[in-house]
């Protein structure tokens, strides 16, 4: 059912709305948690405290990971329309050129680093969302919520000021820094805050420095500490930037809260009650900008601090956190949205297996279990790169590279993903399942990608590489149909052309993945490796691995 408050509320019992999951908060990572689970068919409701989208540059960063992400869904085109690329970073030190980072990635990645500011990444997802037939329900806010054995109860208070009360599946709070379901849940936050006081402007610089790079401009004493900062980030827009600088003394004041968190103790986010004037930036800008620039047009400015905490547990029975909910940290890097972004998508498809009766609490436990490390990296990574740099970390430029795209998380020590087969320098169960190029069908006649096969699935994917002629070529098949996974084959270039499936013309898959004989690739619905094994044991690999997944904690 679509369309219309029945696709939101979708069942009315007695004066109570009954849905599968409900969403607090209609971020970036809100948003990406309702578009998954609509792609899966679960009913959701997405509410959200703000009557609309707020008009702040604040995350602009892209990550390739998410783009792939994106590409499943079908919205990749869409952000690439709107998004600029970036290529690299300029560093200056003491009005002195010191390095000149390129953002390179190995070729068989599909996306690179791109910018585009968080309010056209929150009108694309909402777009995308209200098309599956579930929109923001803007000035709703959550009050509070009670969890049972079958399900959660809210309360909410809605844009008339009315009070609602809701009953859901589960509960997800994606409601930021100070997130109300987080203190509800009296999850801990441990962590700490960064003594500076940052400026934050939307502007435009008329200087020549191309645009398509990242600047970063600081001040050192002779002491090696840094006592003036300028970092430029490219924003779509003839010469537009997100300009951001440290507080000088004059503006500089004891911190207050964030807008809409009064005294809840974390100082992180935008402050109200002071802004910078155009003329603040400018003296930052004159001071250390490696070419004389005038800013005009400027969007908007605030003063932000910086905290870096995270949660204890991501979960709580039928309660979930994700995004700045759970972790919050120095917007080094560009991680933190994309992080959120990756929690839901995590979680969506782990909620819509149980919501049908397919997933148990193991799986639930899941996400637990996959996101918070990932997020403990997070968190520890960007404070320590905010300190010291990116030289802080002694890897080679190529694993940064990747480190920093989000193409490095896994999740190896997950209890949901099976053993390691192959060799174990190829990718593993846990792993992101890369995509690779030169994949031909007897009746295209152009190449596509993994991606391209992968778009629009929304369930578990069987990857069936069988080899050569002499494999058989429908080793598998019966057994994966009969679990309800969606089956694609991957033949070696000297296959007959008389097998159905697309042909691994280029190798670039036999390269990437390294089958070992007849293989098989179980690709979860997040884009990750779920299972590796030899294609002889597909039925008893995915009886296992299924089981595994509906099992009790």
């Amino acid at each position: 059912m679509e369309g219309g408050p029945a696709s939101r509320w979708e069942v009315l019992v007695g004066n109570t709305r009954t849905t599968d999951v409900l969403i607090a908060g209609a971020g970036p990572v809100g948003l990406s948690a309702a578009a998954e689970l609509r792609r899966h068919g679960v009913r959701c409701r997405l509410v959200d405290r703000l009557p609309a989208r707020l008009p702040f540059a604040k995350a602009v960063g892209i990550q390739p990971r998410t783009l792939e992400l994106w590409d499943r869904m079908g919205l990749a085109r869409t952000v690439l329309e709107a998004a600029i690329p970036i290529s690299g970073q300029l560093v200056f030190v003491n009005g002195v050129e010191r390095a000149r980072f390129e953002l390179t990635l190995p070729p068989e990645v599909p996306y690179g680093f791109a910018a585009l500011p968080q309010y056209e990444t929150e009108r694309i997802l909402e777009a995308y969302v209200a098309d599956l037939g579930t929109e923001i329900e803007r000035g709703t806010e959550l009050l509070s919520f009670a969890q049972d054995p079958d399900g959660v109860t809210a309360r909410l208070r809605t844009a008339s000021g009315a009070s609602e009360e809701v009953r859901a599946g589960y509960l997800i709070g994606c409601d930021g820094a100070h997130s109300v379901v987080r203190k509800a849940l009296g999850l801990g936050f441990e962590g700490g805050a960064f003594p500076e006081e940052y400026m934050l402007a939307d502007v435009e610089a008329d200087w020549d420095l191309p645009h398509d790079y990242t600047v970063r401009s600081s001040h050192l004493t002779d002491d090696g500490s840094t006592d003036d900062l300028l970092v430029c980030i490219p924003l779509p827009g003839t010469g537009r930037y997100r300009m951001s600088t440290l507080v000088p003394p004059e503006l500089s004041a004891a911190a207050t809260d964030p807008v809409g968190a009064p005294g809840d103790g974390v100082t992180h986010g935008l402050e109200s009650g002071r802004a910078p004037e155009l003329s603040d930036i400018q003296a930052v800008v004159d001071r250390l900008a490696p070419r004389p620039a005038t800013l005009s047009r400027m969007r908007w400015a605030s003063v932000f601090r910086i905290s870096h905490r995270i949660v204890d547990r991501y979960a709580d029975g039928r309660v979930f956190v994700a995004g700045d909910a759970a972790h919050i940290h120095p917007p080094t890097g560009a991680q933190g949205m994309n992080t959120g972004i990756q929690d839901a998508c995590n979680l969506a498809w782990k909620l819509a297996l149980a919501v049908r009766g397919e997933g148990g609490p193991a799986l639930l436990a899941g996400y637990d279990a996959e996101r918070r490390p990932v997020g403990e990296e997070v968190v520890g990574r960007t404070v320590r790169h905010a300190r010291q740099g990116v030289q802080a970390d002694p890897d080679d430029p190529r694993t940064l590279m990747l480190r920093e795209a989000q193409l490095l998380v896994g999740y190896r020590h997950s209890p949901l993903i099976g053993t390691p087969y192959g060799p174990s320098d190829a990718p593993q169960p846990g792993d992101r399942a890369p995509d690779c190029g030169g994949l031909t069908a007897a009746v295209a006649a152009y190449p596509l990608r993994l991606l391209d096969i992968l778009r629009g699935r929304t369930g578990h994917v069987l990857i069936r590489y069988p080899g050569d002629e002499a494999a058989d070529p429908d080793a598998g098949v019966a057994a994966a149909t009969e679990a309800g996974l969606e089956v694609v084959t991957l033949l070696c270039r000297e296959a007959a052309p008389t097998i159905p499936g697309y042909r691994d013309t280029g190798k670039e898959f036999a390269r990437l993945y390294r089958p070992d004989g007849p293989t098989g690739f179980l690709v979860r619905p997040d884009g990750q490796l779920g299972a590796r094994f030899p294609l002889s044991e597909t039925a008893a690999l995915v009886t296992s691995y299924f089981s595994a997944l509906s099992a009790p904690a």
